[in-house]
């Protein structure tokens, strides 16, 4: 294990120390993840120091002997009640200094404060089959969910008959889009829907339960507009005003090439109508008319959420990597 590294705990992240964390993950993105994107600066500095809806950041810089820094970690407390027992961890070594004992410092360091913060699970999201798997494991991590990463390219032949499916009539069903926080006659109706997302597969998590009423989504969206992203949703609303079902697509930096899709989801009772491929084809729409310089969008889906798996490779989406969510059990390590 080296003895030139320093461990700091960032207290107010400033200029210097994002450049700095983003050096480190670009770096370590780059090298690991293939087809990953690699954050810009914008986002890493929005990530460090912007809003964030019921949860704290504590963060860790790594530095060499020389000050370069070498290794990152950002641990997200959850804050949510149902889900106060759960830490997020984000760890990045710069590929150049891996294996000489910075990831395992900054890991401690994050378990400790876990611990500090009465935490039970700590979960963390690498790529599959890739050195963070392999180091997690070491660890004490264990698999807990795979996610399979599709991309739908804009621009090509496959989506050529999203407009039809888009079209489709729905009797008793009529589609309301919006851009940032939900129009207020609608937000108890998608906060309603919104907690149709607590059935989706989660595998081994101990991810708790989230619930949604009117406050949080409007929350929701004034932390991805606190960040500078931009939010779009469409959603299936039924003839007595209840929201069926509903998609979302987040535009990082207000725009640009890449579009990430956020939730999609259909209320169980409206199920079996075909509504989440009908809200995902008219999102599509909506990009390609209003946002011409968006040219895919990224989704990721857990490999058991069969249904949606199917919905998204009907679209037109391909597969391009997976991840693994592992989960270390913080009492136990």
């Amino acid at each position: 294990m080296t003895t030139s590294v320093h461990i700091r705990s960032l207290q107010r992240v400033s200029p210097a120390e994002s450049t700095a964390w983003h050096r480190v993950v670009a770096a370590s993105t780059a090298h690991d993840p293939p087809g990953a994107p690699v954050p810009d600066l914008r986002q890493i500095q929005a990530q460090l120091t912007g809003p964030a809806l019921r949860s704290r950041l504590l963060t860790w810089l790594a530095t060499g002997a020389d000050g370069t820094p070498v290794g990152v970690a950002g641990l997200r407390l959850f804050t949510s009640p149902g889900q106060e027992h759960l830490a997020e961890l984000e760890l990045h070594v710069a590929p150049a200094h891996r294996r000489l004992g910075v990831g395992s410092l900054l890991l401690s360091a994050a378990v400790a404060a876990c611990r500090t913060e009465d935490r039970r699970s700590l979960i963390t999201a690498v790529p599959a089959d890739g050195p963070g798997e392999a180091f997690s494991e070491r660890h004490g991590f264990g698999r807990a969910l795979t996610l399979d990463h599709l991309v739908l390219r804009l621009d090509e032949p496959a989506g050529t008959g999203l407009p039809r499916i888009a079209g489709a009539e729905h009797p008793g069903y009529r589609l309301n889009g919006w851009t940032g926080t939900v129009p207020d006659d609608l937000a108890e109706a998608f906060a309603d829907a919104k907690n149709a997302m607590n059935d989706m597969p989660v595998g081994d998590l101990d991810y708790g339960r989230v619930e949604w009423d009117a406050d949080r989504v409007r929350a929701m969206a004034e932390v991805v507009a606190g960040r500078g992203d931009t939010l779009l949703t469409i959603a299936a609303v039924y003839g007595d005003g209840t929201m069926a079902g509903y998609t979302e697509i987040v535009l990082p930096g207000g725009s640009g090439p890449r579009a990430q899709q956020y939730d999609t989801a259909v209320v169980p009772a409206h199920r079996g109508h075909g509504l989440g491929l009908w809200v995902k084809a008219a999102m599509v729409c909506r990009l390609r008319a209003e946002h011409p310089d968006v040219v895919e969008i990224e989704t990721d889906n857990a490999e058991d959420n069969v249904h949606m798996l199917a919905v998204n490779r009907e679209l037109g989406f391909r597969s391009y990597r997976r991840t693994r969510e592992l989960q270390l059990d913080v009492q136990a390590a």
